[in-house]
């Protein structure tokens, strides 16, 4: 199942890393504030977006079932919160700010954590989000039966 959720996922995975470079770049090269970028390019948002339609897509046209197009989502939702895990470590043990290290992005604190924290904030993100992007793929999957039926 996870090699079938892999090749499906490809159109997201060059979405989430168009989304995370460009996170990189925002905060790094162009300086673009916390405050005003974050909201434009967000990995939790695509992420859920991307939850919704593609278990839409999954039941009308592959046939799947609920649960197949949860667990779909929620790799997805892993494979994201990996991405987030792993920049953020690097943000720390480079020692650069960036948005997965600004404060505002780790619990909304006004000091910046110490990276067993930070890291400890992630680890919990990746259980959190794993969850609703399964909801968000349920929610999907029921709203794929709008869609039309796929002629063969």
């Amino acid at each position: 199942m996870i090699r079938e959720y892999t090749r499906l996922a490809r159109p997201y995975f060059v979405l989430l890393a168009i989304v995370t470079v460009a996170r990189w770049l925002m905060g790094n090269v162009f300086d673009v504030p916390f405050e005003k970028g974050t909201d434009k390019l967000s990995i939790v948002v695509l992420t859920l977006f991307a939850s919704i339609f593609s278990a839409a897509f999954t039941r009308r046209w592959l046939g799947w079932r609920l649960l197949q197009a949860a667990g779909f989502t929620m790799f997805m939702a892993v494979v994201s919160q990996i991405v987030v895990l792993l920049s953020t470590a690097i943000s720390y043990l480079l020692g650069i700010h960036s948005y997965f290290n600004e404060p505002m992005a780790l619990n909304r604190q006004l000091e910046p954590l110490a990276f067993a924290a930070a890291m400890g904030f992630r680890a919990g993100g990746l259980v959190v989000n794993t969850i609703l992007n399964g909801i968000a793929g349920a929610l999907g999957w029921a709203l794929g039966g709008l869609l039309p039926v796929r002629e063969r």
